[in-house]
């Protein structure tokens, strides 16, 4: 009897490391951390990655392992080490990193089983720092060719972008989350409009975007689909670090548009996983969604065409 192939709505691409914060170690990686919180969602979520055939490699596959995390499609590099980025964390909780280059997800391969599982998937989550380095960001491009609906989880580290290459992955992308720096920074580039939502209109238009979500910090969160805007005023919290709270948002975004949640309680659901990350140390600590819903809102989300 062939073994039942294991089906997975979500694939995330890129890079797996370990972030050393204050000489601590904590696994990490936008696309660990989205692909940790889907798990904790029970999506069943698969990860695309590159590992050196080193100590730390080891002990993150133990770790997502540890963590009923998908690991069949991590690629083992014998000449790279795995990655690794030094976080700082400095005033107002602003998270300053250091991330080493060359590492091993700078080399990530394409392999022919990546065909059926991204054309399986509902959702491609991806970034553009995996794309500082030719290796991956080839390999990119052709999962985007295999791959539904995308997810464009903009990752803009200095030095590691550049301005084609951003344009490049937005023409690419169904859905594009962001912070509001990384609005305001992108659309500087093509206009000087002062208001958000007309930012948001810009990029929308320019680039045929179907939902555009932008993270505000402590001031909430706006999704926008069609020609409704959303807004949510997000969740007050005692922040612990905010390592990795971005990443729990849009895991919670993308739980919520499986689910067919509607609008208002997607950005709701988002705001409360990634203000509960916030609260605590690391970007992937354990928890139930007891903890997660038992946070208290500001305000609710509201419509504001209505």
């Amino acid at each position: 009897m062939s073994e039942k192939k294991s089906f997975h709505p979500i694939v995330c691409f890129g890079e797996t490391l370990w972030d050393i914060v204050l000489q601590e170690k904590q696994p990490g990686g936008a696309p660990m951390n989205v692909a940790y919180h889907l798990n904790k969602l029970q999506k069943n979520p698969a990860i695309i990655s590159r590992i050196g055939l080193d100590d730390l490699g080891k002990e993150l596959i133990h770790v997502f392992e540890s963590r009923g995390i998908n690991t069949d499609y991590f690629q083992v590099d014998y000449e790279r080490s795995t990655g690794k980025v030094f976080a700082e964390i400095k005033e107002f909780n602003e998270v300053h990193y250091d991330i080493v280059m060359p590492v091993a997800w700078d080399f990530i391969e394409w392999e022919d089983s990546f065909e059926n599982l991204l054309s399986d998937a509902t959702y491609f989550v991806f970034g553009s720092l995996i794309t500082r380095s030719k290796q991956s960001k080839n390999t990119l491009f052709k999962c985007l060719e295999a791959s539904n609906t995308k997810v464009l989880d903009i990752n803009m580290r200095p030095p590691f972008y550049h301005k084609k290459i951003v344009e490049d992955l937005l023409r690419k992308a169904d859905i594009l989350k962001l912070n509001l720096a990384e609005l305001h920074l992108i659309t500087g580039w093509f206009s000087n409009y002062n208001s958000d939502e007309d930012r948001i209109k810009l990029l929308k238009e320019k680039f045929n975007l179907h939902t555009i979500i932008v993270t505000k910090g402590g001031d909430g969160a706006i999704l926008n689909e069609g020609d409704a805007f959303y807004h949510h005023a997000g969740y007050t919290v005692q922040v612990a670090d905010t390592v990795g709270s971005g990443d729990a948002f849009l895991a919670g975004m993308l739980f919520s548009f499986i689910d067919n949640k509607t609008p208002e309680d997607a950005l709701d659901f988002a705001s409360r996983m990634g203000a509960f990350v916030a609260s605590c140390k690391g970007g992937c600590p354990d928890y139930s969604l007891t903890s997660v819903y038992n946070i208290s809102p500001v305000f609710q989300t509201k419509n504001v065409n209505d």
